[in-house]
């Protein structure tokens, strides 16, 4: 015992060493300016890097004394901002010919690249942009680089949106104001439909981009009443102020609209669905009429809506047409119908002259129908986009917004919902299974009593139930919770909250929702035991440990309940640290093996596959070594855990006293020897559970079992003496 017990102690020592070993094992930078030493990698025979300059700023790397490309930082060109909400920065190089020469991440801190994806992945994304010309680079998402660009990074598609659009949008800004592309040709320069600023709803509709036409029912009859009709008797009944249709209309294809209306992706696969030269109008509306109507469907023209510029008459056709499930604001009205239509180069439409949208409405009167005409006008959206000068009137260059944002690391940022609801209809058949999952582990907890009866069938249930979680969930699924989740989630509590962040993992949006209602109703064991894949991991694994005989490790409880306090100080440490750096906490979040383990299959550098190993080899002789003792993912949980509502878990007056069998048999030592189960410590396996209906262990109902009767001497007692046989009343008396 003595010697199992330095092994222990010597495993433990090393697995922290390597854990340092991995933290402070990271590379480190050269020293010298990171622009200067980029440039002279990714430009060949240049001899100078001059400083930043212009608007927007970059460096000039000059090749025997004449220009040879530009260096410039997406930090200072678009103040670039990443999923998390934080500012991240990444190095890009343009030549003379408008081709990226190269990109390099200097900065990040986003929490879905630290807890699941490989440094060395996200930095060949970021480089696999080199090649590409930013006057024709569009979009990050369609896989083949002939086609569209680099491929997103796999596990994390809404990062890779914000890092490539800043490498796209910045390249391009640079190119424009260095002469070394067009803005857009045969286009008027002040019309620049890259620009871009975070703008709301009402922001964009106060600036005169987003037309609107306003119909009430009143508006209706009255038109109907000029033509010297009448409405149908149904029509009539119709409170008059009530919403016939209210129609929305803007341009979409740049930036400033359609990206802050669509939010990121779905403007940048409008586009990439873009011809070079064509652009797209974005309807809304909502009310009692649809204003795309049925007939689209059999003719393929939406014959409700015509666009109008000048003596030009453009139809909108259904192969134009992307339907849109929400818009990106807050503050956005509900709407009814959404989508963009694609305006062909050859339609004859100019983007700098104000256009209109010709609605269409059809009305039942007394004698047949009657068609009604009503035009919502559009101003020019390249006078207020083109501008100088932003909205708010106020004079603010490229330096003046990037110093503005410095002082606001977590600035605006827009997150669309029409991004997770895609990323959710991406996802359905794993959000299928794993519903599937939790109404399974459900129905087991709500009839727990039933399962635990049947100790074989229990046993088989729970191995075949960590199997799934372990390879399925874990391992292909990738939905292994990690304290980073709620470190973000309580930043987002303090600095401004967005569900639609959340929502962008469907998968461990919807574990942390079970979960949390899981604390209320059984506690936090419900995770740890059940749904956590290392944990499946490490009791596998202790599983195949005693089926070959190797020694358990019992540590004493005293020694056990200090040692607790161990994965709270983690915890506390992790989110002083995150108030403060959250790069510097995700670093020390490495504590959790999560990441190693479960997200990359142990895919990763050596000292923290050997720290992920040494817990899992000390896990082989202490049950759920880590679990218990340093996973901060479990303080966190522990923390509410006594909120949990009901007790399930039954106990009985000897637990402790007179009996203590399921307190030294309990894996964690979550059962104090007084009998009382810690919930904060329960992983809620149901092993003491099978003991307390078990009457050859439980000593109470052992007892019980042996006081009762004998089956043959209760049946004779139990029958009454006139059904006796007969023989029997002549025998001996």
């Amino acid at each position: 015992m003595h010697a199992s017990r330095h092994l222990i102690a010597l495993l433990a020592a090393i697995g922290m060493a390597l854990l340092v070993l991995g933290l402070c094992g990271q590379p480190r930078a050269a020293d010298g300016p990171p622009p200067v030493r980029f440039a002279h990698a990714v430009f060949a025979e240049i001899d100078a890097v001059g400083e930043y300059e212009g608007e927007p700023p970059a460096a000039t790397a000059y090749a025997a004394g004449r220009p040879a490309g530009y260096v410039f930082s997406t930090r200072a060109v678009v103040g670039s901002i990443g999923y998390s909400g934080r500012p991240f920065d990444i190095l890009v190089a343009l030549d003379l010919e408008g081709t990226i020469a190269g990109a390099q991440l200097i900065s990040h801190s986003e929490p879905v690249m630290v807890t699941g994806i490989a440094e060395a992945e996200l930095e060949r994304f970021i480089a696999s942009f080199a090649g590409l010309h930013v006057g024709a680079a569009a979009s990050t998402f369609r896989p083949g680089r002939d086609e569209a660009g680099p491929d997103a990074v796999s596990g994390a598609t809404v990062s890779s949106v914000m890092f490539g659009d800043a490498i796209l949008r910045a390249a391009r800004a640079v190119a424009v104001s260095r002469g070394v592309i067009a803005s857009d040709p045969g286009e008027d320069s002040a019309f620049d439909p890259d620009r871009y600023e975070p703008r709301s709803w009402q922001s964009l509709f106060r600036d005169g981009l987003i037309g609107r036409l306003h119909l009430r029912n009143r508006d209706i009859d009255r038109a109907i009443a000029e033509r010297g009709m009448a409405p149908l008797d149904n029509a009539v009944r119709r409170d008059p102020e009530d919403t016939f249709v209210d129609l929305y209309a803007t341009l979409a294809s740049p930036a400033w609209t359609g990206r802050n209306l669509l939010g990121d992706r779905s403007y940048f696969e409008l586009r990439q669905g873009l011809d070079p030269g064509a652009h797209a109008i974005l309807i809304m509306a909502s009310g009692l009429y649809s204003v795309k109507g049925t007939a689209h469907i059999r003719t393929g023209v939406f014959d409700r809506l015509q666009m109008v510029q000048g003596e030009n008459t453009i139809r909108l056709t259904a192969q134009a047409h992307r339907r849109i499930d929400a818009l990106a604001p807050e503050d956005s009205p509900p709407f009814r119908e959404i989508g963009w239509f694609a305006l062909p180069r050859d339609s004859g439409f100019d983007p700098r002259r104000p256009w209109s949208l010709r609605l269409l409405v059809e009305r039942r009167v007394e004698g047949g129908s009657i068609y009604l005409e009503f035009t919502l006008p559009v101003g020019p959206p390249g006078r207020l986009i083109g501008a100088a000068e932003p909205a708010s009137g106020q004079a603010q260059g490229w330096l003046a917004r990037l110093r503005a944002a410095a002082g606001e690391p977590d600035g605006p940022h827009v997150i669309t919902r029409g991004l997770w609801q895609e990323l959710w209809g991406e996802h359905t058949g794993a959000i299928a299974i794993l519903g599937l999952l939790l109404g399974i582990l459900t129905l087991a907890l709500a009839f727990q009593d039933w399962l635990v009866r049947r100790p074989r069938l229990y046993d088989g249930f729970r191995l075949a139930f960590l199997a799934v979680t372990l390879g399925w969930l874990g391992w292909y699924a990738g939905a292994q919770l990690s304290v980073i989740h709620v470190l973000t989630f309580l930043h987002a509590l303090l600095t401004g909250f967005n569900w639609e962040r959340f929502l962008m993992e469907p998968l461990i949006f919807i574990l942390w929702s079970y979960v949390a209602i899981a604390l209320l109703y059984w506690g936090r064991g419900v995770f740890c035991g059940w749904l956590c894949p290392f944990g499946a991991l490490q009791e596998l694994l202790n599983r195949a440990a005693r089926a070959v005989r190797i020694p358990q490790l019992q540590l004493p409880f005293g020694l056990t309940e200090r040692l607790w306090t161990v994965k709270y100080a983690v915890f506390l440490a992790l989110l002083a640290l995150s108030l403060h750096a959250m790069t510097a906490a995700t670093l020390l979040a490495e504590v959790e093996p999560f990441k190693t383990a479960i997200t990359l299959s142990f895919n990763r550098s050596w000292p923290y596959v050997a720290y992920a190993a040494v817990l899992l080899a000390i896990g082989l002789f202490v049950q759920r070594f880590y679990c218990r003792y340093l996973c901060p993912l479990g303080a966190a949980l522990a923390i509410p855990a006594r909120l949990s509502l009901f007790r399930w878990l039954k106990r009985r007056p000897q637990c402790g006293r007179e009996c203590r069998i399921c307190a030294v048999h309990c894996p964690v030592q979550a059962i104090h020897p007084s009998g009382e189960i810690n919930p904060n410590e329960c992983i809620y396996c149901l092993g003491c559970q099978m003991n307390y209906f078990d009457d050859t262990v439980c000593p109470p109902l052992i007892h019980r079992r042996e006081r009762r009767p004998a089956p043959a001497a209760r049946r004779s007692a139990t029958v009454s003496p006139d059904l006796e046989p007969k023989a029997a009343e002549g025998g001996p008396g």
